[in-house]
């Protein structure tokens, strides 16, 4: 698996897992109805512990990335993510604010931003058309 921890970031072990998962997704690594490792399995896999695993696993199951089923197992939901409705916009809005705001005293130029921003989503959008 495509997996990549940081041990030493500031970032928590469980955040860091949500946010690969989901660059798998957007990179088209991981399809709709694709399995994941079972909690204990990835918590082996990757040495961390599973309540760690069973957390982002909780999460993305929340946000709609994943279901998870007894019978089999955690999959990557199989009719995609749900679009982005007025609800999830607002929170984009929210979650950049803060970025912005930290740009703008760093007297970073919109134009900078916009364009880093830019080619983050080229980045995934180009990954995504090679699979």
């Amino acid at each position: 698996m495509f997996i990549r921890l940081d041990f030493e970031s500031d970032e928590p072990i469980y955040t860091q897992l949500i946010h690969q998962i989901i660059e798998g997704i957007a990179k088209k690594n991981l399809s709709p109805g694709d399995p994941l490792p079972s909690v204990r399995a990835m918590a082996a896999d990757i040495g961390i512990n599973l309540h760690t695993v069973n957390k982002a696993y909780q999460h993305l199951k929340q946000e709609g990335f994943i279901l998870i089923h007894r019978q089999k197992g955690v999959v990557i939901h199989p009719d995609g993510v749900a679009k982005a409705d007025a609800a999830y916009m607002e929170q984009v809005q929210k979650k950049l604010r803060p970025f912005v705001a930290e740009s703008i005293c760093r007297q970073v130029s919109e134009e900078v931003f916009l364009k880093q921003c830019q080619e983050l989503f080229n980045e995934f959008n180009e990954e995504g058309e090679k699979k």
